[in-house]
């Protein structure tokens, strides 16, 4: 069985949070939350929060057990981008382009 999370639109860029869902792509779900567990960056407490849902969503609805669970597939997405402008020197304007992220983990008992 396949069970989804998804959080779309978080505010953390796509590059930043790739790093650390590469990290947790293939291995068994036990591993993947202790791993992300200690990891100091904010990517890996979104992601955390999205893989315990994913296992919630595993144990509740299907009735899975969390130990035969794997990653099977995580990736991340490009969400719209927030525009922002920053005054600048001799009446200039300049663009910041604030990054969004649409992640999704699925799991698998095979």
């Amino acid at each position: 069985m396949k069970v989804t999370s998804t959080l779309r639109y978080a505010r953390i860029s796509p590059q930043k949070t790739r790093m650390i869902v590469d990290m947790i792509r293939g291995s068994d779900v036990l591993a993947a939350m202790r791993l992300v567990k200690f990891l100091p960056q904010k990517a890996a407490k979104i992601v955390s929060k999205v893989l315990d849902s994913a296992v919630a969503n595993a144990e509740n609805n299907l009735g899975l057990d969390i130990d035969g669970l794997k990653v099977s597939q995580a990736y991340v997405d490009e969400a719209p981008t927030f525009k922002r402008f920053r005054a600048r020197a001799r009446g200039r304007g300049t663009r910041i382009l604030k990054r969004n992220s649409h992640i999704t983990i699925e799991l698998s008992d095979e």
